[in-house]
């Protein structure tokens, strides 16, 4: 019980869900400990059944079934039944050992009476739980061989139709629906442990088809099918094994399914799982009908990421390429996959030679769509070789073609790599105040070249460039704190400018920025010696805003 503590239910809770887990205290009952877990009802909007599970792999645990619960929250409700339990400390080891007894005795009980009692009162429970006496007559069927009575359960079973209104399953009946489905996997898991693998095979297939039917009309927001399709593709693969089926047909079957030839979204089936199931027969089968299938489509992203995984598996990395040269993005990205394959091979020179290529092929087309990782991945291969001029060209053109603020600091660094930053420079300002002549502008509505002088710490050179050719309030802002303690005149005007149309706004927001731009100019008018100005600006500046009440406390407190 060491794991449960207030602070480890406040971490895995989080606040909110923990302080008003303190507000449940009074809902909780029935609370049973157990070895490692605690369970308890706790009343909400509705009973919810909550437990605690302390002893789990990744620590302090617990589900729910209330509708936050079952996302896969820690809820209130959890919180609630942890601080109940903190709050009986001493009585903890007795109720767990009690725990303990109990299940002892029953088993004791149940193992000593005689066969007829047993019955009887297994029959009993029959009559009063409708899902046990399901399981179990489902198990009989399987017991007796009776796969007609089997395989038409399974289809009960994933049936939607009694808990659709209107022929869908809403939210509220889809838990209910899961956990019956559920049902059909635990009845083919069981036909194969019987010695009914065969069967168990074909009935998980059927069952597979039936739930991505059934998936398109049910509200599984909480992903409770997703964990019913991934327990059939257990079940399939687990009935294999045992059954052994025809290698080629198995093949065939798992194509179909990897290639989408029907919904496989649930199931997720891999045919890699199935190596040792297929074998050399039906391993050499499968990797010819996925050769046929992606010679027939080699854009297919099925067939594409079946094929690489298959010639990955198989280490066979020219087959990788294959893959990927057969369908080469146009902006590079598919030439870099190809190189950091060939790279992990150890195969160096063909990974330079594919990088270059992408380099060369993309801005034959459009040097503006290079992917910029393919950029990087071919300057840092450069600077690891020493080629640091050829890492110049290359993030040259790459700035030709970009002229962004990062283009140009990649150009600066690998340009002062190779002693030659002075004359990089003034050919990359000079396409940049081109540009600023043009009235381009970066992504935020900037001057690139005002961005790019302010990178460079060229303050006046900047103020110069958004003096003649214009910049955004956010430039002139940067260029007044930066400019203010050599000229304070020009700096002072962009803050009264910048001012001026807040003054007539409203919001918090707005009065940090406006008492942020006031705190600024009252630092202008002090190093211009011109005080009084700035007493008489902010009284005015109060006396017709005095109303705005949360604007005047932050001037209070800023001394303004």
């Amino acid at each position: 019980m060491r794991g449960l503590t207030e602070t480890n239910l406040k971490m895995v809770a989080g606040d909110r869900s923990f302080e008003r887990g303190r507000g449940y205290l009074d809902a909780v009952s029935g609370v049973e400990v157990g070895d490692g877990w605690i369970t308890a009802s706790v009343h909400g909007t509705e009973r919810y059944e909550v437990k605690l599970v302390l002893e789990g792999p990744g620590g302090l645990s617990g589900q729910c079934d209330c509708p936050f619960g079952l996302e896969g929250n820690f809820c209130k409700h959890l919180v609630a039944l942890g601080l109940t339990v903190l709050a009986w400390p001493e009585s903890l080891p007795r109720q767990r050992e009690a725990a303990r007894e109990r299940a002892q005795d029953i088993d004791g009980w149940l193992s000593a009476l005689p066969k007829d009692e047993l019955l009887a009162l297994l029959r009993e429970l029959l009559g009063e739980d409708r899902q046990l006496r399901r399981r179990l007559a489902l198990r009989a069927a399987g017991a007796r061989g009776d796969f007609a009575a089997v395989r038409e359960r399974i289809r009960e079973l994933l049936d939607i139709r009694p808990f659709a209104q209107y022929g869908y399953v809403a939210y509220a009946d889809a838990r209910a629906y899961a956990d019956q489905a559920g049902q059909a996997v635990s009845a083919i898991g069981a036909l194969t442990g019987s010695g009914r693998a065969a069967d168990a095979v074909v009935l998980a297939r059927e069952a597979m088809k039936l739930l991505a039917q059934a998936v398109e009309s049910v509200d599984d927001s909480d992903g409770r099918l997703g964990q019913v399709g991934a327990g059939l593709a257990d079940a399939h693969l687990d009935a294999c094994r045992a059954a052994r089926p025809d290698p080629g047909e198995l093949a065939r079957w798992l194509i179909g399914q990897a290639l989408g030839e029907w919904d496989d979204s649930l199931t997720d089936i891999d045919p890699l799982d199935y190596e040792d199931v297929l074998g050399e027969e039906g391993t050499t089968v499968l990797r010819k009908l996925a050769v046929e299938a992606w010679q027939g489509n080699r854009r297919g992203w099925a067939e594409k990421d079946l094929m690489e995984r298959l010639a990955k598996a198989g280490g066979d990395v020219d087959a990788v390429i294959a893959v990927h040269a057969a369908d080469l993005a146009p902006d590079g990205h598919t030439h870099l996959v190809i190189a950091r394959e060939l790279e992990l091979a150890r195969r160096l020179g063909e990974a330079l030679h594919w990088a270059e290529r992408g380099i060369r092929e993309t801005r034959a087309e459009d040097a503006a769509a290079v992917d910029t990782a393919l950029v990087d991945y071919l300057c840092d291969r450069y600077g690891q070789a020493d080629r640091l001029v050829d890492a110049v060209a290359l993030r040259r053109d790459h700035f030709g073609a970009r002229r962004t603020l990062l283009t140009y600091q990649q150009l600066r660094a690998a340009a002062r790599a190779a002693d030659c930053w002075p004359a990089e420079r003034e050919d990359a300002l000079a396409l940049l105040r081109a540009d600023a002549g043009q009235r381009k502008q970066g992504w935020y509505g900037g001057s690139v070249l005002v961005d790019t002088l302010l990178d460079d710490k060229d303050v006046d050179a900047a103020w110069q460039a958004a003096t003649e050719t214009g910049a955004h309030d956010r430039q002139w802002l940067t260029l007044a704190d930066r400019a203010r303690a050599t000229r304070p005149a020009d700096a002072l005007g962009v803050y009264l400018r910048l001012a001026e149309p807040l003054t007539g706004q409203t919001g918090n927001a707005v009065y940090e920025q406006l008492v942020s731009l006031l705190l600024s100019i009252r630092d202008c008018h002090r190093r211009l010696g011109s005080t009084e100005e700035f007493t008489a600006y902010v009284t005015a500046l109060r006396s017709a805003h005095k109303r705005k009440r949360n604007l005047m406390r932050l001037m209070d407190e800023h001394g303004l």
